[in-house]
């Protein structure tokens, strides 16, 4: 059976059955279950370390009322950072490659922070809409360009972390797949090209841990702006 390129980003399913829930739930079993202490070993201890850098640098740009998101926005990225870095392992399937499963995280999470805004304090989040100082016949434009801009926000989120592991995803297999098949033809220029897929591969790595980070960091953005 002949496979394309975009044959790795279907769902897999055995015997029918979508198994993209188990690959959501894969990355809880890598963290340590919670014991009667604090620190039971050195894993637990830079579990918590990381948790806590992550939470700092999420949490410091915001005010107050902001802290209540700590646990939704920290688990975010653990859950991001633990899926992304395990696509990357052979054989194995990433869920967020799926424009729907991103778009699924990003827009409940963006609409609930603009219904935050606009309980709390409708008319500093309205006013984000128009500038101030705009001259008087600008007004109808920016409110159009602004509301536009707004609303985009959920499908730029989903889209940037679908497109970027997505693109990362196809750069390795092409040359992967170029690798293997100037390997019986010019062995000097498979290795080299076999080199350029290893400095591929760490800067993947990079890239998804990045884009994790993006994504909550503009959602805690987002958030900033309506507390």
């Amino acid at each position: 059976m002949n496979l394309s390129f975009f044959d790795q980003f279907a769902s897999p399913q055995l015997l029918g059955i979508p198994l993209i829930l188990l690959s959501l739930l894969f990355p809880t079993l890598l963290l340590p279950s919670p014991g009667g202490r604090w620190i039971t070993n050195r894993l637990s201890t830079l579990q918590l370390w990381f948790l806590q850098l992550i939470t700092k640098q999420l949490m410091t740009p915001l005010n107050k009322p902001g802290h209540k998101w700590a646990l939704i926005l920290s688990s975010l990225m653990v859950f991001l950072l633990l899926t992304n870095l395990l696509g990357l392992l052979p054989y194995t399937f990433t869920p967020t490659t799926q424009l729907s499963m991103n778009m699924a995280l990003a827009f409940p999470l963006w609409l609930a922070t603009l219904l935050t805004g606009l309980r709390n304090q409708p008319s500093i989040s309205l006013g984000h809409l128009l500038p101030e100082g705009t001259p008087t016949p600008l007004i109808p434009a920016l409110i159009l360009i602004e509301t536009t801009s707004l609303l985009i926000r959920p499908l730029a989120l989903g889209v940037r972390l679908t497109a970027n592991l997505t693109a990362g995803h196809l750069l390795i297999q092409l040359i992967s797949t170029a690798t293997m098949a100037l390997l019986p033809i010019m062995p000097t220029i498979s290795i080299l090209t076999a080199s350029i897929l290893l400095l591929l591969t760490i800067l993947e790595v990079a890239v998804a841990m990045i884009q994790a980070y993006v994504f909550v960091l503009l959602l805690s953005l987002y958030l900033q702006e309506n507390i």
